[in-house]
């Protein structure tokens, strides 16, 4: 059966276009509030996450005004479409208007489908809060894959108890059933439960030294009984 899909989202920031159109029509803008490493180059845009590495053709550039990409149609039909409109306002601030498209296959398309829009709602926040508090710096994206989870509100529990003593001056910023994302001077710090059962952090980074391999230990020593 497959379900077609569509969204809307708009936010205003204190941001100039011009910081707005680099955070999401180039790389490194794009690596400072979405997920993973990303570029724009060639009429293309890549995104490399774990072993996800999905490719996307650019459809529309207009710099400080529109752009577009689209993943292309697979046999099965299922495809994702991204277009951002861009409008300035006065007194430097911009609005940002985004919308989302696509088609999910099979009969089983409902939980993919709500996993899909809660984690747009953790991305629409995290550029908001971007756009915000950091626009015009770019971030070091840092991905981690933690242990596979078989009770979740556990799990959650144990996340909240442990990062208020790792992230003891983190701001919350974006919270549902699937996504945590908290703000510090240093970058974004974003946990999101993994579509296939893994927890997931996917942080952006402006500063400090911390690395992936601190932020495993973390997850593993936290969660690592929930496997």
């Amino acid at each position: 059966m497959g379900h077609a899909f569509e969204s809307t989202d708009e936010i205003e920031v204190p941001a100039s276009v011009e910081d707005v159109w680099t955070a999401i029509a180039t790389g490194p803008g794009i690596d400072s509030w979405f997920m993973g490493r990303n570029e724009v180059a060639d009429g293309k845009v890549k995104m490399a996450f774990g072993g996800y590495a999905p490719t996307s053709e650019i459809t529309a550039s207009e710099p400080g005004h529109r752009f577009a990409y689209d993943s292309g149609k697979a046999p099965d039909g299922r495809f994702i479409a991204y277009e951002f409109l861009v409008e300035g306002r006065e007194h430097g601030s911009t609005v940002l208007r985004m919308v989302t498209s696509g088609f999910l296959p099979g009969d089983d398309w409902a939980d993919e489908f709500e996993a899909m829009r809660l984690g747009g709602a953790l991305f629409v926040s995290t550029l908001r809060e971007y756009l915000t508090h950091f626009a015009g710096r770019a971030a070091r994206p840092i991905t981690v894959f933690g242990p596979m989870i078989s009770d979740w509100d556990a799990a959650w529990q144990k996340l909240d108890e442990a990062i208020a003593v790792r992230l003891p001056d983190a701001v919350e910023f974006h919270r549902n059933a699937h996504t945590l994302a908290l703000r510090t001077e240093r970058g974004t710090y974003r946990f999101m439960r993994g579509f296939f059962g893994p927890f997931i952090a996917a942080h952006n980074v402006f500063e400090g030294d911390e690395s992936e391999q601190d932020w495993q230990t973390f997850l593993d020593t936290t969660l690592g009984e929930q496997a």
